[in-house]
């Protein structure tokens, strides 16, 4: 058997025996060697699948003694994430039945486990909450997501708890609503006034080019420009000048960071928006205290999923539900109010 190669994003180590360890077991010196990286038994397992290699040779065995001045080359595979586990997080729970679950998901809760944020998400909460009945089909990562939000944006989620459901409510995802029932509505406050009262963003969404994590509305022949299209609906006007208004939003695709891209492509960025509005945080000095300093500080994008309404993957019944704003974005919108 060859020596090993390097797994996909893995690495390779050299070690080379000391005269005091001559004679030790080869899954013992290793795993004192590579500590705290690999526990012993994972030792064990990895010579075994001819990870290990001595002169251009794999060994296999983990009781094989070692001697002084042997070189042994280590393909370590790459470190993988840890499967989520259940955690005791609160959860808004709108509805619950063994197909499904719908929650209002609070600003500031990530949806499912990612770099950086392996705990503390919405599925370490649903294991908790539902054990092992989520369904399979998002993977260990994503066990019963079919739609998700950001993390800073609160409101109406659903997910499936059985294969079945899972499959009709991602179909009903993927057709955002243009042949079926699903209905979906967000409340943003932004900055400025729309100049008519209602109206259709069509824009083609991709990856920024300024910032990989980020969206921008890009050619549509661009190799990985998206369609994009978001109906907008103005509710309340603030503020004599216009300062500020809040809109009701509607998909009729659903692409990452959509809303926010499209209202600021349109010159009214969502209040708070860390990414899409940072260049309109001056706004904020236009109006009076204490307003300022709250719209200047609010920590978050003031976008909130208000409605989702879809077909019971199981019984056929249209099924609706409604989130109010929550306290930060209410009490910011009370306080435009009053201008």
């Amino acid at each position: 058997m060859s020596a090993p190669d390097s797994e996909a994003g893995g690495e390779l180590k050299e070690l080379t025996v000391e005269a005091a360890a001559a004679g030790r077991r080869l899954d013992q010196w290793l795993a004192e060697a590579l500590a705290p990286g690999l526990s012993r038994s994972r030792v064990q397992a990895l010579v075994r699948a001819g990870a290990v290699a001595l002169d251009g040779q794999a060994v296999t065995e983990p009781k094989r003694k070692v001697a002084a001045g042997e070189r042994y080359r280590i393909a370590l595979p790459a470190a993988e994430a840890p499967a989520p586990e259940g955690e005791p997080i609160p959860l808004d729970i709108l509805y619950e039945d063994a197909a499904l679950i719908v929650v209002d998901k609070p600003a500031g809760l990530v949806v499912h486990p990612g770099p950086g944020n392996w705990t503390g998400t919405l599925v370490n909460a649903l294991i908790h909450h539902c054990g092992d009945s989520l369904s399979g089909i998002g993977g260990v990562r994503r066990p019963g997501i079919v739609h998700r939000l950001d993390r800073e944006t609160s409101g109406v989620m659903v997910v499936a708890k059985t294969d079945r459901a899972h499959r009709a409510l991602a179909e009903a995802f993927a057709d955002h609503g243009r042949n079926g029932d699903l209905e979906r509505a967000y409340v943003a406050l932004v900055w400025g006034v729309p100049p008519r009262s209602s109206g259709t963003i069509e824009a083609a969404l991709g990856r920024s080019v300024h910032d990989r994590t980020l969206r921008a509305v890009v050619p549509e022949g661009r190799p990985d420009a998206r369609a994009a299209v978001t109906h907008y609906r103005v509710l309340q006007r603030y503020g004599r000048e216009g300062i500020a208004a809040l809109v009701e939003c509607r998909l009729e695709t659903g692409r990452t960071h959509q809303i926010r891209v499209h209202m600021a492509h349109i010159g009214h960025p969502v209040i708070g928006d860390p990414a899409y509005g940072r260049a309109f945080r001056t706004k904020a000095r236009r109006l009076p205290p204490p307003l300022a300093e709250m719209a200047a500080a609010f920590p978050r994008q003031a976008l909130h999923a208000r409605l989702l309404a879809f077909r019971h993957p199981e019984t056929g019944d249209i099924m609706r539900f409604e989130a109010p704003v929550p306290a930060d974005m209410a009490e910011l919108i009370e306080r435009f109010s009053r201008l």
